[in-house]
């Protein structure tokens, strides 16, 4: 029995109200087929009294609870999931639209360019140096193609490399053997002057006096030879020379000696020549033939031609001349007929004649074989030698092979100190010249070393660069393995030797091109911009934010910066603020205006400021 007030409990374990109304979890009533009572039909009231007023009875007539199947719960769940579902699309669409639909306005605004700030610099006082940078190769000081041909006549169609003893990066001696071309030696020699003759016996001049130098370095005298005289001493050094390195040294007539041995045999001939006439003028006589009278008078003959003694035996009167025939008489006289002395003398001037001429046939017999002599012996060709500044040298390429022709250079060789090699262009070899100062910089190493412009040339180069090395990086000469036009030829010499190590490395170069007289006042280019009248002026910023235009003169510029001197002294000082572009105020990076680079005016226009030339 329920007390008044207290909820009855069914046996399949539903709630009712002390009304009689079923309580349902959810506070729906259901009809015995399951369907959903909505409220208003009177079947079912809620908790809350938001249905409408149902009777004990509809109470009474409904099933109990235990009767309503899982499915139409479920399906009541589903229902109310579909419908926050929908809704949570079109919430999303919504925002959607909002993000991606504009007005016409809103683009407008969105797309306005933004506020506009002055960019501002420094002025700042100090030297102001212009510098050039470029790249540059590290080559030796001297670099030399060998290239050699064979001499003209000696039966070679065409040059071939039958020896390479060496290979790149070998090191070379002077006097050592460099290649061997059809089977002629090709060596090196110490030297300024390069060789453009071949060097023969009798030679004289500046290339024989550096010869002899050389041959006189590698221990072979030259004796008593003058400076600069191929002579006797220049020969047989030259002979020791080529029997060192393993070869015979070309004859310098090539007519296997035949014309020494016919001047020595014109020598001997002249000899005898002299020998004969000096003993026919030794035997020579000068006897005459006198008429002999009682007194003894007279010349008489003597034997063999000689000068008559009387045949008396008593001396003559006079003296004879020429040979005479005479008799003795019985009383002692002689008596005859003396040919004239024309027969005795001219025999005596004959014979002198002949002596003379003897004599000086001799003297051209002996001066013709010593110029034989002088012009026979060793040679020097020029394709056998290659000249070189100073020892030891470098192989740095290999060209040719063996077997192979000589169609270009052999072997490239580089010696003395090391320097940097560059080629420029129109517009940086206006700007340098030689003694300007250079930093050399080879990022490889680290190596930070000075130096100075040792050579700018005055006139382009083609082909490729010395040493087979190409030009520097920088935009110098990529034609230059095919043979192009280079540049102008720049060589920059280290203050102090540079390592070994750099040869072929490429490094940059900084050099200095101008800087002002001390200390000057330094603003960006893009401070300084032109007047309609063809003035500079850069914009003061002041303390209050007030910019004012103030004239100046510019000087020197490199790296970004130009020197000014304000017209009106005082007008500008260091660390004041000057205008060098703008920028947006939101601090956006805009157009330009970073590093002082295509900053906009300070109006805000967007025209970018013009540095002044």
């Amino acid at each position: 029995m329920n007390e008044p007030g207290d909820v009855a409990v069914e046996p399949d374990g539903d709630a009712r109200d002390p009304g009689g109304d079923v309580v349902e979890p959810g506070g729906d009533g259901v009809e015995p087929g399951g369907d959903v009572v909505e409220p208003g039909d009177g079947d079912a009231r809620d908790p809350g009294g938001d249905g409408s007023a149902g009777t004990a009875d509809a109470a009474q007539d409904a099933p109990d609870s235990g009767a309503l199947g899982s499915g139409a719960l479920g399906r009541g769940r589903r229902v109310v999931l579909g419908v926050v579902a929908g809704a949570a699309l079109v919430a999303v669409g919504g925002l959607l639209a909002t993000v991606l639909v504009k007005s016409p306005a809103q683009v407008a605004a969105e797309t306005g360019p933004p506020a506009q700030g002055l960019l501002t610099a420094e002025v700042e006082q100090r030297v102001l140096a212009r510098t050039v940078v470029t790249r540059g190769t590290v080559v030796a000081d001297q670099s030399v193609d060998v290239a050699p041909q064979p001499r003209a006549g000696e039966g070679a169609a065409a040059a071939v490399v039958t020896k390479l003893p060496l290979k790149a990066g070998d090191a070379v001696a002077a006097g050592q053997l460099l290649a061997e071309v059809s089977g002629r030696p090709v060596f090196a020699l110490k030297g300024t002057l390069p060789v453009y003759r071949d060097l023969r016996p009798g030679a004289t001049g500046d290339d024989v006096a550096q010869l002899q130098q050389a041959l006189r370095a590698l221990g072979h005298g030259t004796g008593d030879d003058a400076k600069g005289v191929f002579g006797a001493g220049t020969k047989a050094a030259l002979t020791a020379r080529y029997r060192a390195i393993g070869y015979d040294p070309l004859p310098a007539v090539a007519d296997g000696g035949e014309a020494v041995k016919a001047a020595r045999q014109a020598v001997r001939t002249a000899q005898w020549a002299v020998e004969d006439a000096s003993a026919d003028a030794d035997a020579g006589t000068g006897a005459g033939n006198g008429a002999g009278n009682g007194n003894g008078n007279g010349a008489g003959a003597g034997a063999g031609g000689r000068s008559g003694t009387p045949a008396t035996g008593s001396p003559s009167a006079g003296p004879a001349s020429g040979a005479g025939d005479g008799e003795t008489t019985g009383d002692g006289e002689t008596t005859g007929v003396g040919r004239t002395g024309g027969k005795s003398g001219g025999g005596e001037g004959d014979s002198g004649r002949a002596l003379a001429r003897a004599r000086q046939a001799l003297a051209d017999a002996r001066a013709e074989l010593a110029s034989v002599e002088a012009a026979d012996g060793p040679m020097l060709p020029a394709s056998e030698t290659v000249i070189l500044g100073s020892f030891p040298a470098r192989v740095s390429g290999i060209a040719g092979r063996v077997g192979g022709p000589v169609s270009g250079p052999v072997l490239t060789l580089s010696a003395g100190e090391l320097v940097v090699e560059t080629y420029l262009k129109d517009d940086k070899k206006q700007l340098l010249r030689a003694g300007m100062s250079v930093v050399i910089a080879s990022e490889a190493t680290g190596l930070d070393a000075r130096g100075k412009v040792a050579l700018v040339a005055g006139e382009r180069s083609t082909g490729r660069p010395a040493g087979g090395q190409q030009p520097g990086q920088g935009g110098q000469g990529d034609a230059a393995g095919k043979g192009g036009d280079l540049g102008f030829r720049m060589v920059v010499r280290a203050d102090r030797p540079l390592p070994p190590a750099l040869a072929g490395q490429d490094v940059r170069l900084t050099i200095e091109s101008a800087s002002t007289d001390g200390q000057a006042l330094v603003v960006p280019v893009t401070a300084v911009s032109a007047t309609a009248d063809g003035g500079t002026v850069v914009t003061a910023v002041g303390g209050d934010g007030t910019p004012r235009r103030i004239e100046v003169r510019v000087g020197t510029s490199g790296d970004g910066y130009v020197a000014v001197t304000p017209v009106r002294a005082g007008a500008l000082t260091a660390g004041a603020k000057v205008v060098i572009g703008a920028a947006p105020k939101d601090g956006g990076d805009g157009q330009g205006g970073r590093d002082g680079q295509g900053g906009r005016d300070p109006k805000g226009t967007g025209s970018p400021r013009r540095p002044a030339e």
